[in-house]
């Protein structure tokens, strides 16, 4: 695993970015795309179909992307994950404190609500009340999945032993890595 000042060993076509819910995932895929001149991908907007459905082409989707010679996109949504992996020449971990995720996810969600920001596919943030009554809003998510990448990370790097798998645990290392890149 490489720290934020190491070299990569090659240019990546195929990048993963982990993170937990408000890590960033979005943001750097979308910096990593630029500074790279390579497409992005949102795994999300492949997902969710109206009204929050899974898309039954999701898996054949991520296929799809996973075949391509170039991309950036999330690694995400546990049937995409392997998928993903077994073309990815980098995986970038935003492995961010919970009290930095945490604001964030609830901060993003306020926001999105109060704004009524349109999603994938037509789709917006839950009423907030529901963070009470739904197991599965993204707040309560976020607080339950929250080390999910602790064991899956290190599990992908031993099943993986040539990919690249760089490990950032702060917004200021995420931010020196994104210079270099």
């Amino acid at each position: 695993m490489l720290a934020v000042d190491d070299d990569l060993p090659l240019t990546p076509r195929r990048i993963l970015v982990a993170g937990t819910s408000g890590a960033g995932k979005t943001a750097v895929t979308r910096r990593v795309s630029e500074r790279l001149d390579l497409p992005r991908t949102e795994l999300d907007a492949l997902f969710h179909g109206p009204g929050w459905t899974p898309r039954p082409e999701f898996l054949d989707d991520v296929r799809a992307l996973a075949a391509s010679d170039a991309w950036v996109t999330e690694w995400q949504y546990p049937d995409a994950r392997p998928i993903l992996a077994d073309r990815a020449d980098l995986l970038v971990w935003l492995d961010l404190p919970f009290r930095v995720t945490f604001r964030r996810v609830s901060r993003r969600t306020v926001v999105r609500r109060a704004r009524r920001t349109e999603l994938w596919n037509g789709n917006q943030e839950s009423p907030l009340h529901t963070v009470f009554t739904d197991s599965d809003h993204i707040i309560r998510w976020a607080i339950r999945s929250r080390h999910v990448l602790r064991d899956a990370v290190p599990a992908l790097s031993r099943t993986h032993p040539d990919l690249t798998v760089v490990r950032l645990r702060t917004a200021r290392e995420v931010e020196r890595w994104l210079a270099r890149l």
